[in-house]
């Protein structure tokens, strides 16, 4: 038999000393380290321990006993229980010293190389309806919060049309109102939820794996263009149909109607058809004069204001004068390529994504640039030794990568090719850190810029630039 886990203790009187890893508050209590989200530094709360080891131990706040001089108040009802803006806490300002200490502590301690003074980070003029994407969940089985549990009600309409909890596949919270894209997003989602409740439309059973109503893509261009791919777990033509219609008709303004049915287990829409049933198949963004084109499986930085910020120092550490052979690596729809394409003989991209791939030779084409090539495929196996002999020695390489860094195959290939300057973009400054210290042998590290690109979450990008010794 099974013996019961004892309950772990709740800790009373906790003071919040610090900012930590992952968008965590940190306490320290009889020598040991205590993680706690949504604490502020100088909180005293108490704290529900639920993982503790030796050195360190997990929490969550049972009660705020006495706020400190740094907290206000979150500007979303759904803060602490949604998960995705950790920080709404937290003073904008205060926000932005955070992330700027951050930067200094992955490239400090982890990349352990001679660094110049690190700038100040760049913050986002615009804090709130930031983001130009989102996406939204379905779900049969809402998520019941603390209150709701607590309150003894009971809770027959379990239909959710909002985020995943974090680390839970199957646990959707019904959102009412997100405050990180414009509330014409809160609109689409809501009519939608509404309309297939009231025609009798399954929600998504997320462990059955059945349902008609799925997830919900919304992306808003800079340019005023809207797009909305709705996905379905089943093909019912009539249902999916009556829907669009109905989406159409009451909001004219969505330039691109798209729709997916996806039967498989995982909500990835990557390897899935994407169907046209009104308007556009793609959005534009614009920067600068240039237009470039957004397809539903493209990606595109998820703050368009900010993007330009973070190309325009991008375009600047690469310190370009109109001869240079450029290599974009992870280039995405093309769009850093583009951006500096007007300042070098010629560009390099190189992408992951097929379809991304093709938006960026058309975003090339729209333009008029004619001194950019394109290759899809994982660039581990694209950029080899072979290709840079067949491509010419890069003067200079942008590099973006996913939030796993570069693989050392390809940190291999860059050491031989020695450019003689890499800008190393990073929405990951630990494993930017990890990188940087593999480059250390052939370059040194001159310039770094932390950049702002989400308000009121943990995440920081990094712009790097290294020239060869």
């Amino acid at each position: 038999m099974s013996r019961r886990r004892k309950p772990l203790p709740v800790l009373e009187g906790v003071t919040i000393c610090d900012v930590g890893a992952e968008g965590n508050a940190i306490a320290k209590v009889d020598g040991m380290v205590l993680f706690v989200p949504f604490a502020a530094p100088g909180d005293v709360v108490d704290v529900r321990l639920r993982k503790k080891k030796k050195s360190y131990a997990e929490g969550t706040v049972l009660r705020l006993v006495e706020a400190g001089p740094v907290r206000i108040a979150p500007i979303c009802e759904h803060f602490t229980v949604c998960g995705g803006c950790r920080w709404q806490h937290l003073p904008y300002d205060f926000q932005l010293k955070c992330k700027q200490q951050q930067v200094v502590d992955a490239l400090t301690r982890i990349a352990k190389v001679e660094l110049p003074e690190i700038s100040p980070i760049l913050g986002s003029k615009q804090t709130e309806c930031y983001r130009n994407k989102m996406e939204y969940t379905f779900s049969n089985r809402c998520w019941l919060t603390d209150q709701q549990l607590a309150s003894g009600e009971e809770f027959p309409d379990r239909d959710a049309a909002g985020f995943h909890i974090p680390g839970a596949f199957d646990k959707v919270l019904d959102i009412n109102k997100c405050v990180l894209q414009d509330d014409f997003s809160n609109r689409l989602r809501l009519f939608i939820k509404q309309y297939g409740k009231s025609h009798n439309l399954p929600f998504y059973d997320l462990r059955a794996q059945q349902g008609l109503l799925r997830t919900l893509m919304v992306r808003m261009a800079s340019t005023g263009q809207i797009m909305a791919v709705m996905v379905f777990g089943a093909n019912e033509p009539e249902a999916i149909a009556g829907l669009l219609d109905a989406v159409r008709a009451e909001f004219p303004e969505i330039t691109s109607l798209l729709y997916v049915i996806n039967t498989k287990v995982n909500d990835t829409i990557g390897d899935q058809e994407v169907l046209l049933h009104s308007g556009s198949e793609f959005i534009e963004e614009e920067m600068e004069g240039l237009r470039f084109r957004v397809g539903p499986k493209s990606f595109y930085q998820t703050n368009s204001l900010q993007a330009y910020e973070l190309y325009k120092v991008t375009r600047d550490f690469a310190g370009l004068s109109g001869d240079e052979l450029v290599y974009d690596l992870y280039t995405g729809t093309g769009t850093i390529a583009n951006f500096v394409s007007r300042r070098a003989r010629k560009v390099v991209g190189i992408e992951y994504v097929p379809e991304a791939i093709e938006d960026a030779k058309i975003n090339s084409q729209i333009n008029g640039i004619d001194n950019t090539l394109f290759y899809a495929g994982d660039m581990k196996d694209v950029l080899t030794d072979e290709f840079v002999a067949s491509h010419g020695k890069p003067d200079v390489m942008i590099v973006d990568p996913p939030r796993a860094g570069m693989h050392g195959d390809v940190v291999d290939v860059i050491l031989r090719a020695e450019p003689r300057r890499i800008v190393y973009v990073s929405c990951n400054p630990a494993t930017q850190a990890r990188d940087l210290a593999l480059l250390d042998s052939k370059y040194k590290v001159t310039a770094v810029q932390p950049v702002d690109m989400f308000p009121h979450t943990q995440h920081v990008e990094n712009v790097v630039r290294l020239d060869l010794r």
